[in-house]
C-alpha cells in the first residue's frame, strides 16, 4: 500500500453460530438480555435469527440452513466486559449457568472445557485481559467473558458505554489541563474531539494529546 493511501474500513458485523433448534436458542439468547434484531423465516426452510449483546458492534446469527457446522462447535466466543464479576452476577440473576470467575494458571486454560489450569478468582489487581468466566448455550457453543480495563496499544475504543466514556473524558481532561497553560486560545471541545478520535483509533493517551495539539495549532 502506498504511503498516505486510505485503507478501506472492514467492520466485523456478524458471527454465525451453529444450533440444532432455532426456537430453543432464541429463548436462551433472549434470556441473556440480548437485543433481538431479526427473525426471518423463508418458504424453503431457511431462517435467520440475529441477536446483539448490549453495547456490542458485532451480532450473532443462527437459524435453519444457515451453516453446515455441527451444533455446539463454536467455542471461545469472546464477550468483553469492564467488570467480569458484575457481568457474571447479572447472568446468574437471569438464570444462566456461569462458571466462577477465574484466571489462567497455565497459558490457554481459559479455552479448555475442563477446569485444569484455572485459578479461582480474578487476576491479581484485576490485570486487564486476564480475568474470565465461561458459559454455554443449549447446544454447547462456548462463550468467554473477559475483563478488559485498559486496551493494548492499537486496539482502540469502540461501542463506548457511559462508564468507559466517563473515564475517557476524565483522561482527556487531565491531558488537556497539561496543554492548556501554554496553548493558544482555542475551543476546548475541538481539542477533546481530536483526542477522543485518536484514542478510538488505537493511539495511546500521549499520542492522542499530540493529535489534539496538532489539531488546535494547525487550525489557527
Amino acid at each position: 500500500m502506498e504511503a498516505g493511501a486510505e485503507r478501506v474500513e472492514m467492520k466485523f458485523e456478524v458471527a454465525v453460530i451453529p444450533v440444532a433448534d432455532a426456537d430453543r436458542s432464541k429463548e436462551f439468547y433472549t434470556k441473556l438480555g440480548w437485543r433481538l434484531d431479526a427473525d426471518f423465516p423463508f418458504d424453503n426452510g431457511f431462517r435467520v435469527v440475529q441477536f446483539t449483546p448490549p453495547g456490542s458492534g458485532c451480532s450473532v446469527q443462527f437459524g435453519s440452513k444457515i451453516t453446515s457446522a455441527a451444533p455446539g462447535s463454536a467455542q471461545g466466543l469472546y464477550l468483553i466486559v469492564s467488570d467480569v464479576e458484575a457481568a457474571r452476577t447479572d447472568l446468574v440473576a437471569r438464570g444462566i449457568e456461569v462458571s466462577e470467575v477465574f484466571h489462567a494458571g497455565t497459558p490457554g486454560a481459559q479455552f479448555q472445557i475442563d477446569v485444569s489450569g484455572r485459578i479461582g478468582g480474578p487476576a491479581p489487581e484485576h490485570a486487564t485481559y486476564n480475568s474470565f468466566a465461561t458459559f454455554r448455550d443449549p447446544d454447547g457453543n462456548g462463550w468467554l467473558l473477559q475483563e478488559v480495563t485498559t486496551r493494548l496499544p492499537g486496539r482502540g475504543l469502540s461501542n463506548l458505554d457511559v462508564a468507559t466514556l466517563t473515564e475517557l473524558l476524565q483522561e482527556a481532561e487531565k491531558h488537556h489541563s497539561e496543554y492548556e497553560p501554554t496553548a493558544p486560545k482555542h475551543e476546548w471541545s475541538a481539542w477533546y474531539a481530536a483526542y477522543i478520535v485518536a484514542r478510538q483509533n488505537g493511539k495511546t493517551p500521549e499520542e492522542a494529546a499530540k493529535d489534539g495539539k496538532i489539531h488546535i495549532e494547525g487550525a489557527r
